[in-house]
């Protein structure tokens, strides 16, 4: 049984390398991403193609400038890793998103099943993403 901090591992190190294929492979077909908020990306997005969607949404808002990088090292609970993360991306007319977070995965037969995100100023996010 795969550990969900190797799981998470797996999906942490496609997504930091741009291996969208292997990013993919990371989730559950049935995975479930919550993303908070008032604007056109917010909602949940169920299934690795929703996902995959969504992820793309953030690259093609922010012209590819969208970055997430890890502030702390995950923590485990069980089939939950959370992730203290920090993220940034600029848009043409909008002041640029530089904030923290929160990450938060439940890990399922050795693959991302669900992801809750908190951002330290949803607002703001709102704003950059509308």
């Amino acid at each position: 049984m795969t550990h969900p901090i190797d799981a998470y591992m797996t999906y942490d190190r496609a997504l930091t390398s741009g291996d969208m294929p292997g990013l993919a492979a990371a989730l559950h077909a049935d995975a479930v991403w919550h993303q908070p908020g008032d604007h056109p990306l917010s909602g949940d997005h169920v299934g690795q193609d929703a996902v995959m969607a969504l992820l793309g949404g953030f690259m093609e808002r922010s012209g590819g400038t969208f970055a997430l990088s890890k502030s702390a090292p995950p923590m485990v609970n069980g089939a939950y890793v959370a992730v203290l993360v920090s993220f940034s991306a600029t848009r043409e007319g909008r002041a640029p998103l530089d904030m923290a977070g929160v990450d938060v995965f439940r890990v399922e037969d050795g693959l991302i099943r669900e992801v809750w995100l908190y951002s330290a100023d949803q607002s703001v996010e709102d704003e950059f993403w509308a």
